[in-house]
């Protein structure tokens, strides 16, 4: 190998070295940035979700750590998802004061709408929140608080008269939202069967061993 070779070689070697030095820092820098960007992301998440559990059960009823006391169950029927479905047991003092389910109403008017269920040991509604859904904005996002106030009509209701937990349209006491009668629908019996699977498993949720939190 001449001289003029061996320097065009080196020069090649040297060309490849470089882009491969950039490609493991540009690697590292993304790899980085994504576990930043991840921990925040859950750090936000964390803080949401408590956030949304003390407003369907005040933070002064209880004295655990709600995002530690957590278990997991399955029951499509009354549930609303074959997924697994968070539980969050609030206590005070080591005895039972609410459980905070995390239904599906399967069949809301543009798809699934997710919510948050408190229910008190005794079997009452302490809150219900909407956490996720798709329905028709001005119309059937009436559901989320910040839009109206229809979700607090929940707030102390129980399964003792199961045949009123129906829309008003339907026969029943609860009102539905101008024009979103089916989302209103689909909220209210999800809610219903949520009571429903707490007043048939209230000793198990609460006897059950603590799951680990989700990450």
């Amino acid at each position: 190998m001449d001289a003029v070779s061996r320097a065009a070689w080196k020069r090649a070697f040297a060309g490849a070295a470089l882009l491969a030095l950039f490609a493991v820092i540009g690697a590292g820098t993304l790899a980085l940035t994504e576990w930043l960007t991840r921990e925040r992301i859950a750090a936000r998440e964390r803080v949401y979700t408590l956030e949304t559990l003390n407003a369907v059960l005040a933070a002064a009823r209880y004295d655990n750590d709600l995002m530690k006391d957590l278990i997991t169950v399955r029951e499509p029927e009354l549930l609303g998802t074959p997924a697994p479905v968070p539980i969050y047991r609030a206590r005070r003092n080591g005895r039972p004061v609410a459980a905070i389910l995390l239904p599906v109403a399967p069949d809301g008017y543009s798809g699934p709408i997710r919510l948050m269920v408190g229910i008190n040991v005794d079997g009452s509604v302490s809150g219900v929140r909407v956490t996720a859904h798709r329905e028709t904005p001005g119309l059937g996002d009436g559901i989320e608080i910040g839009k109206s106030d229809w979700i607090r009509q929940f707030t102390d209701r129980s399964v003792s008269d199961v045949d009123e937990w129906a829309v008003a349209r339907d026969g029943g006491e609860f009102d539905q939202l101008s024009g979103a009668t089916v989302t209103s629908r689909a909220v209210v019996e999800a809610v219903r069967d949520a009571l429903l699977y707490f007043d048939s498993h209230r000793e198990q949720i609460f006897a059950a061993p603590t799951e680990p939190s989700p990450p």
